[in-house]
């Protein structure tokens, strides 16, 4: 048996990127660069200005001064040069031409008259001009090697001509869950049977984890059908099961993936609920096979498949990470084991659910994380500080908050 943190360390080791693609960068959202990307460009390009107004010289600074011409942003200004006395009408994101080095917002002076204005008493030099290459540098680094694509950073791609990019390709999933009580949603069930909720999620999960994923048919509890399911998988990096992996004579699923050869890497962690949790490999397939407890499936899974895939698709940021917070509540478990308690945190406080068994389903739809409790904890006292791992997370809200930061 392996504790968590050994497991992670197991899962890790085992789930590395196996190749790359070439994409456009409008197909790229949600992959994971395989490269350093460089500049090609300085950004912004040529010193530009930033607000509507008057491209003036600071040498007339008290003076007043003739508007000579309006620059609009694409315009060129080669050949044009401000002569002292002088000024330009210049509007937001035009080059500076030579001979201008402050920008007066229209706001800031009075009207015109006669086509003159009067500047100021002070002006700094290079107010309200962007410097060529202040935001990016050529050959600088903007994009790291594993580094997941967002739609900004496809953004900073366009705006250096970037069209295409190296990608990690995505790891190939396949999902099945055996037990001949298990019929699919769509399937008509006898009284002695239930519906599979477990594959449906595991997909889910793992496609929005950027997976590809495919669901091959439920094998029952025969080994001929449970192997033949194995055998039609092999293609993929990892195959993820759920069922089959506790102690008992119908649990075949460990027992047929042994008889095709499958090194198992842990069989059991120190966890609960979820300690049948195994993960193993045959040839270069991972094999996650998962109790077929909905809750604790699904939590093992939030640890040890999210960790696969996203080590699978060479993600950088593939630690589970946490937030230290509060619990809202008094918070009473049976101690001896690793206990992960499903709740809610609001962005504020962590709230357990009040019903939790490793057989629901409503649990894992009903929170968005949990906590890990070590073995000898039994209560925590409402206002200690815990720490949260997100499952389904954002930062949005069913109510409205106040946005704005006060002093």
């Amino acid at each position: 048996m392996v504790s968590i943190e050994d497991g992670l360390e197991l899962v890790y080791q085992e789930s590395r990127p196996k190749a790359t693609e070439l994409i456009p960068i409008e197909k790229s959202l949600n992959r994971v660069i395989s490269k350093n990307i460089q500049s090609r460009h300085s950004l912004p390009n040529f010193d530009n200005s930033a607000m509507d107004g008057y491209g003036v010289s600071i040498v007339d600074v008290g003076k007043r001064v003739k508007i000579e011409k309006t620059i609009f942003a694409g315009d060129e200004v080669e050949g044009v040069e401000l002569s002292a006395g002088s000024c330009f009408k210049i509007m937001t994101g035009a080059k500076i031409p030579k001979g201008v080095n402050a920008i007066i917002p229209f706001e800031d002076v009075e009207s015109p008259v006669d086509g003159y204005i009067q500047l100021p008493n002070s002006i700094k030099p290079n107010n309200h001009i962007r410097k060529a290459g202040e935001d990016i540098q050529i050959g600088e680094t903007i994009i790291q090697k594993g580094e997941r694509i967002t739609p900004y950073t496809i953004g900073l791609l366009a705006s250096q001509g970037i069209s295409h990019i190296e990608v990690f390709r995505k790891p190939k999933i396949v999902v099945f869950a055996t037990g001949k009580e298990l019929k699919m949603h769509y399937e008509t069930i006898a009284p002695h049977q239930i519906y599979n909720s477990n594959s449906p999620m595991i997909v889910a999960k793992s496609e929005l984890l950027g997976a590809d994923v495919s669901f091959v048919n439920i094998a029952s509890d025969s080994k001929e059908e449970i192997k033949r399911a194995i055998q039609n998988s092999l293609y993929a990096d990892m195959i993820v099961t759920s069922g089959g992996v506790s102690v008992g004579e119908a649990d075949k699923t460990k027992e047929s993936f042994r008889e095709l050869g499958m090194t198992t890497i842990f069989e059991k962690v120190d966890i609960k609920p979820g300690k049948p949790t195994t993960f193993g490999k045959i040839g270069d397939t991972l094999v996650l096979n998962l109790p077929g407890n909905p809750s604790a499936g699904l939590i093992n899974f939030e640890i040890f498949g999210k960790a696969s895939i996203l080590g699978l698709s060479g993600d950088r940021e593939k630690e589970l990470d946490v937030i230290d917070c509060e619990i809202g509540e008094d918070l009473k478990v049976k101690p001896g084991k690793r206990t992960v308690v499903l709740g809610v945190f609001d962005g504020g406080v962590f709230r357990p659910l009040k019903k939790r068994a490793p057989g629901m389903v409503k649990p894992l739809a009903e929170s968005n994380g949990f906590i890990i409790l070590e073995k000898e904890v039994s209560k925590i006292e409402a206002g200690s500080f815990v720490k949260f791992i997100p499952t389904k997370f954002s930062w949005f809200s069913d109510f409205r908050k106040s946005l704005i930061t006060y002093i």
